[in-house]
C-alpha cells in the first residue's frame, strides 16, 4: 500500500492574531508516512503512549553522497520531538516526499509549514 500523506498545518506568520492548531496524525506502522517537503516544514513528532518508541526519518544521498538518516530514533513516553527545517538536499526523496515511520500507534506526528 501507498504511505500515508501527512496534512501540513499553516503557521500563522509573524503577526498572529491567534493560534492554530497541529493536525496530528497517528502513524500506521505497516505503510509509513510522507510529507511534500519544500524546506519551510517543522516536523512534531509526539509520543502519546507509556512507553518509550522509536522514529526514524530517511536521508538520500547529498551531492556529496552522503546519507544521514535518522535512524530509531528513541522517544521517550510523552516527550514531543521538533525536527526542521531540513534542507531539500538529503532529505527529499525523488518525489519531493520526506519519508518518516515510528514503530507505534501512540507516536504522531504533526507538520507546520512555515511561511516565507
Amino acid at each position: 500500500m501507498a504511505r500515508q500523506t501527512l496534512t501540513k498545518t499553516t503557521s500563522p506568520g509573524p503577526n498572529p492574531a491567534a493560534g492554530v492548531a497541529v493536525t496530528m496524525t497517528a502513524v500506521d506502522t505497516t505503510n509509513h508516512e510522507q510529507v511534500a517537503l519544500t524546506g519551510r516544514e517543522l516536523i512534531l513528532i509526539h509520543n502519546t503512549g507509556g512507553s518509550s518508541y522509536t522514529y526514524t526519518i530517511t536521508s538520500v544521498a547529498d551531492p556529496y553522497g552522503r546519507t544521514g538518516h535518522i535512524t530509531t530514533q528513541t522517544i521517550a513516553a510523552g516527550a514531543i520531538h521538533v525536527l526542521g527545517p531540513l534542507s531539500l538536499e538529503g532529505w527529499r526523496q525523488t518525489d519531493g516526499m520526506l519519508y518518516l515511520e515510528a514503530s507505534n500507534t501512540a507516536v504522531k506526528i504533526g507538520v507546520i509549514s512555515l511561511p516565507n
